[in-house]
This record gives C-alpha cells, structure tokens and sequence, in this order.
C-alpha cells in the first residue's frame, strides 16, 4: 500500500467521480450563477446604458432562454436521474465510466456557451455540440437502466420521454448555431419548457414529494395514480401543439383542466399537520405549479374574449422561477444533504434562497405589467444572483468535500 500523499487535483477528481451527483450539481450550480450574472449585466447595461450593451451572437433574449433550459437546469436534471433511476428500478449503481462524460459534455457546453456570448457564434456551435453529446450519452445510460430493469417503470419512462422531447429542442438550438433563424429558435425554446423540464419536474414531483410526506406523516394517504401521469402528458402535448400553431387563444382548452389536475394533487398532498421546513418547501414549490397554469389560462381566454394579449410572458415565469426555482432549491438540497450524510434540515443559506427565489417571481411576473419592464427584469435577475450565491457556495463546498458521515459516494 503506497504511502504517497495525494495531491489536491488528484483528490477532487476521486471526489466528482464518487457519486453522479457531484460533478452534475456542481456544474449546474456554477451555472445558477454564471448564466444569471450575464443576463443581469446584459439587462442593467440595456436599461441604463444601451450603447455600452454587448450583443451576443444571437439574440439575447433567446440566448437567455435556451441557457436556462438546456444548461442549468438540464445539469440537475441528470445529476439526479443518474442517481435514483438505478435505486427506483432496484438495479446496480452505474458506474464513474457511465456518469463523467454526461458532466464533462454538460460542462464542457456550458463553458463554450458562456464564452460565445461575447460575441463568437463558433463557440456557441461548439458549446451547443458539447450539451448533444452529453445530453445524448446521459439518455444512453439512463435508457440502460430501463432496460436492466424491464416491467413498465412508469416513472422512468416520463423522465426519458421529456429528455427526448429535450434533445429535440437542442438539436434545434444547434441548427440555429448554423442558420439563424426566428422559427427555428421558436421551436427550440418552446420544446425546451413545456415538453421537457416540466413533465420531468413533475414526474419527480408525483414519485418523490409523497413519499417524503409519509416518510415524516407515515399514516397519511398521499395518493399518486399512474393516470395523472398520463393525462398530464396528453394536456402538456395539446398546450406545445397550440403554441407551436400560434394558436394562443385556444390554450385554456389545454390549460385549464391542467389547473385543475395540479390544485387537485396540491389539495391531496398539501400536509395540514406541523411538518419540517425541508418538506413544507417542496408542497410551498409545487404550489406555483397551479398558479402558473392558471395565468396561463386566464391570458388565453382573456385573449380568446378580447383579442389582447394580456401578462405578457408573466406565466411562463411563474413556471421557470415560481415552480422550477422554488424546486430547484428545495429538492437538490432535499438530495445534497441525505447523499452528504447531513441531516435532512433546510439551512439557513437554503431557507434564505427560497424566501428571496418567491420574491423574484414574483418582481418578474409584476415587470410585465409596469412601464418600465426592463428595469424590473433587472432587479428580478440581480435579486436571483443574490438568493442563490450563498446557496451556490454552500452546495459546492458540500459537492468538493468528503460526506460527513464517512461512507463512500
């Protein structure tokens, strides 16, 4: 047995491979951070300064959206279905060989990307091909855990049909890397919200949020019927139908019995006894859900009466901050703690991020409805920075260390 010390590079390599959780959060927690920070300099600077506003490649507003869509989140995405697929589906841990390309591709991507937006279109290309080829060996593996596993793994399955849907969309972004194109960044963007990131989040949602509740109220009901997979699924395809037919007026068909399917769950699942504040956040979260969709089809039916097309982009932000932010917060820490061997406590770093992630919401949602939107845009993006940069800090110290406990991964 060597005696020879092991150096610093050498031991946080050990550590990123030790768990599929690691490398993947830390590269989507770095981007929390680094995607944002350019989105805010870029909105301050266009609000108060437009001459001095450095224009990336391509839109900005697209940019912003296709970051947040298929490099932040998607990083936790992975991170987490890499890690529970093989525990929900009773097979083998996958190994450092499955798990590190699906990071270094995401990481890779995510470094080319933020380096384009200064102004290079041949970065954005590379770092659009660099997610493809993680994101594609990433459904590989997971693909693989379904298929160890056989039997109709429901849950699975969700989670891979939405990444599919996901890699539609960046296929799509890399197109636009090559041929810039509105109709094609439509397709992109819209493939990348409704179709993927949010059948995946609620899938987790229906698998994990009432299995936490009874793990803490072990006698209460918290139903979960396969259906409500399904009819979501269905709903959620007629809502990106309509939206890429631009038919927005008739989006409350879709929208509205997906309100009701939501609060139904919200009202069967929501904990009416005391219960810990890491898993009041999680109920608190999924609430923004039903709000979201109903913003979503008021503004539908409001445009259906009246020809005008009220709220502006407001509930697609109650989507993305309300519910995915408010998640995001609560179940990668929910995951970060039990798999560092820490207590399943909120924090106050944690508890902090989630008060101030339900005030950015809920500035951004106001900013379309005052005159001067993009200073309120501004001040939702800045007040993101500063929710999550202690969460970010705290996290990434958890990901480069050992786990408290002593036990591997």
């Amino acid at each position: 047995m060597s005696n020879v010390p092991i150096s610093l590079p050498e031991n946080v390599a050990r550590l990123m491979a030790a768990a599929p959780h690691r490398l993947l959060f830390l590269v989507g927690a770095t981007n929390v951070l680094a995607a944002m920070a350019w989105w805010a300099a870029w909105l301050v600077t266009a609000r108060w300064n437009p001459a001095e506003a450095v224009q990336p490649p391509l839109p900005a507003g697209w940019m912003h959206a296709i970051i947040m869509q298929y490099h932040v989140l998607p990083s936790f995405i992975f991170g987490f279905l890499l890690t529970v697929f093989p525990r929900w589906l009773s097979v083998a841990p996958l190994a450092p060989r499955h798990y590190l390309p699906v990071g270094v591709g995401l990481l890779g991507g995510q470094v080319l990307t933020l380096a384009g937006l200064g102004g290079s279109l041949p970065l954005l290309r590379a770092g659009a091909l660099f997610t493809l080829a993680g994101w594609i060996i990433g459904m590989w593996r997971l693909a693989g855990v379904v298929l160890r596993a056989g039997g109709r793994p429901w849950h699975a399955l969700s989670c891979l049909f939405g990444l599919g849907f996901g890699l539609v969309g960046l296929v799509f972004y890399a197109l636009l890397t090559f041929r810039v194109d509105a109709q094609v960044a439509f397709v992109a963007i819209k493939f990348g919200g409704i179709p993927m990131l949010l059948p995946i989040y609620f899938t987790v949602c229906h698998r994990m949020i009432p299995f936490f509740t009874q793990v803490i109220l072990p006698g209460r009901p918290m139903p979960r019927p396969a259906w409500v997979l399904g009819a979501a699924w269905v709903l959620l395809i007629a809502h990106l139908a309509l939206e890429l037919r631009h038919a927005y007026a008739w989006l409350w068909l879709a929208d509205a019995p997906l309100v009701a399917l939501f609060a139904g769950l919200l009202f069967k699942w929501w904990p009416r006894e005391r219960v810990p504040p890491l898993l009041r956040v999680l109920h608190l979260g999924f609430a923004w859900l039903p709000v979201a969709f109903a913003l979503f089809a008021g503004q539908s039916a409001w445009l259906a009466i009246t020809g005008e097309f009220a709220l502006g982009r407001a509930p697609a932000h109650a989507l993305f901050i309300g519910f995915f932010g408010s998640l995001l917060v609560a179940m990668v820490t929910r995951v970060t703690q039990g798999h560092s061997g820490r207590p399943l406590v909120l924090g106050t770093a944690t508890g902090i991020a989630f008060a101030i992630v339900q005030l950015v919401a809920m500035t951004r949602i106001i900013a379309e409805l005052v005159p001067d939107s993009l200073a309120w845009q501004a001040a939702a993006a800045i007040g993101w920075l500063a929710a999550f940069l202690p969460w970010v800090l705290r996290s990434a110290w958890i990901y480069l260390t050992p786990r408290a406990d002593g036990q591997p991964g």
